[in-house]
């Protein structure tokens, strides 16, 4: 009978011992390669340096070890077929490659870490193994996932892997190391330099790890799965971490509703609240309590924010959680939460609560991303509301004072989150009415009028896009509208002063659109 051989060479060595072991329980011989090698032997386990199998030393600091025909030849030798070559190049036939690879994302993701330290850490014998083991799998088993030691070893136990698990572990290999590859050139495309004079790659590759199965998609017979890109920061909803109250697992509108409330929330420094419905937000305020704040946003719009998606930018407290604890809520996304208030929430059977850890700032740079059929269409964030409004010019007879102009300022940060056409009627730290989604802007005018009531007047109007005719500033001056926000540039734009001219309604131009189609 053939000695069968593993080549062991991890960086994770999590399990690696155990696995080990069994592997030479079942008269494997083990290869293996510097601090693997130390390990197993230091745990009693034999197993015979790569430079003895080779007869070529380890050089360059270790960048040299496993590149070499003696390696590779014992791999990818096909039975029956490469016997010579083997013979050839002093090879063996290796029947199992264990590897997984050098810690490069979490390099990277180390504040401390230079270029230098990166760049050794991008991994190129690991790779080469792993390739050559899932390319030549019919007769070689490649792994390359802690994760699959305990029935790998299993299957052995009971003879072989079959052509199907083989062929499993060929993929996930592939997988990770396209992986691995996409976060390598995701940080060396970091560099100006290597971008050119174009905004986005040639080639976009972007690394995704299934996090968990939805409870379901858009609708309960869609199924649904939520993939985690590898390099997220804290403080997305992809990093937030669940704080395991509720019965229910998310669903994918629950994760869309949760990031559109984060985002919008992320505008203000002073405590604020984001109710989400149907990926709108329905009420916005600020206050100097979180409690308060949320009070606000909820009464700003009772209705929709039953069963809605809460979005906080400070810590929650108990009084704040007595207050979410009051109405029906889907979930609640904050960057902490005190042990009195997890008591308090916990109690609410179906409230699911995530902890995004910190709150990133409204200009963190991220690209976004949305499937189309056959590609998907990457834009940059729009991260430029702040400021506009104390920037922006006064068209109109009438300047807004100074309150209106905290409102506008508010506002203007509110519908930029807001499906377009969207209108935003405001005080100065609080909604009153939000229109949304209208296929013409004076029907989001009405919306955003007929759910502001009597609050319309003496609010501020804030609109994502320029006023195509009169006819929104008139309604909206009908409702006591005291003055409007707006990006400007229609072809119409003096009809649309005149209007707020005579009306008394105060207007300033930002130059800024803020479509969120």
């Amino acid at each position: 009978m053939n000695t069968r051989r593993a080549l062991i060479s991890v960086s994770n060595k999590s399990r690696i011992v155990p696995f080990a072991k069994s592997l030479s329980n079942l008269g494997f011989e083990l290869l293996s390669t510097g601090g693997t090698a130390k390990l197993l032997v230091d745990e009693g386990i034999e197993a015979i340096p790569v430079e003895r199998y080779t007869g070529s030393p380890e050089v360059m600091d270790g960048r040299l070890k496993t590149l070499h025909p003696a390696v590779h030849g014992g791999i990818l030798a096909r039975l029956g077929r490469d016997e010579n070559d083997l013979a050839k190049v002093g090879a063996t036939p290796i029947d199992m490659v264990v590897v997984n690879l050098y810690p490069f994302e979490q390099t990277v993701s180390r504040a401390d870490a230079s270029d230098a330290e990166i760049i050794e850490n991008i991994d190129i014998g690991g790779p080469a193994m792993l390739r050559s083991a899932a390319k030549n799998h019919q007769r070689v088993v490649a792994v390359c996932d802690p994760d699959d030691y305990d029935w790998v070893a299993q299957e052995l136990q009971h003879g072989d892997l079959d052509l199907g698990k083989r062929r499993q572990l060929a993929a996930k290999v592939f997988a990770h190391t396209a992986a691995y590859d996409a976060a390598v050139a995701r940080y060396l495309s970091t560099d100006a330099d290597a971008q050119g004079p174009e905004p986005f790659p040639r080639f976009l590759t972007l690394p995704f790890e299934r996090g968990y199965h939805l409870r379901y998609g858009e609708n309960p017979h869609q199924k649904g799965a939520f993939f985690r890109e590898r390099h997220a920061p804290i403080g997305t909803i992809a990093m937030a971490k669940s704080l395991g109250a509720g019965g229910k697992e998310l669903s994918y509108n629950n994760f869309i509703d949760l990031d559109a409330a984060l985002e919008a929330v992320r505008e203000f420094q002073s405590p604020a609240a984001v109710v989400v419905k149907h990926t709108n937000p329905c009420g916005v305020a600020t206050s100097d309590s979180l409690e308060k704040a949320y009070r606000l946003a909820r009464e700003a719009d009772s209705v929709s924010a039953f069963g809605g998606i809460v979005a906080l930018n400070h810590n929650v407290d108990a009084a704040t959680a007595s207050a979410l604890a009051e109405t029906f809520l889907e979930a609640v996304v904050a960057p902490g939460f005190s042990e009195e208030a997890l008591a308090i929430l916990r109690k609410k059977k179906n409230l699911r609560l995530l902890d995004c850890g910190v709150m990133l700032p409204p200009d963190h740079p991220s690209d976004v991303l949305r499937r189309i059929s056959g590609g998907i269409v990457v834009q940059q964030r729009d991260t430029t509301a702040q400021g506009e409004v104390e920037a922006a010019a006064v068209v109109t007879n009438r300047a807004p004072t100074q309150e209106e102009m905290l409102a506008l300022s508010f506002a203007w940060k509110v519908v930029k989150h807001v499906k377009s056409n969207a209108i935003v009627l405001a005080k100065p730290n609080v909604t009153v009415g939000v229109g949304a989604g209208q296929m013409s802007r004076v029907e989001s005018v009405m919306i955003a009028c007929r759910k502001a009531g009597e609050a319309s007047r003496g609010a501020v109007l804030a609109s994502d896009a320029f006023f195509p005719f009169p006819d929104g500033i008139e309604l909206a001056a009908a409702q006591g509208v005291g003055a409007v926000v707006q990006p400007g540039g229609s072809v119409k734009d003096q009809d649309v002063i005149d209007a707020a001219n005579r009306a008394g309604i105060a207007m300033i131009f930002t130059g800024k659109r803020h479509f969120r189609h």
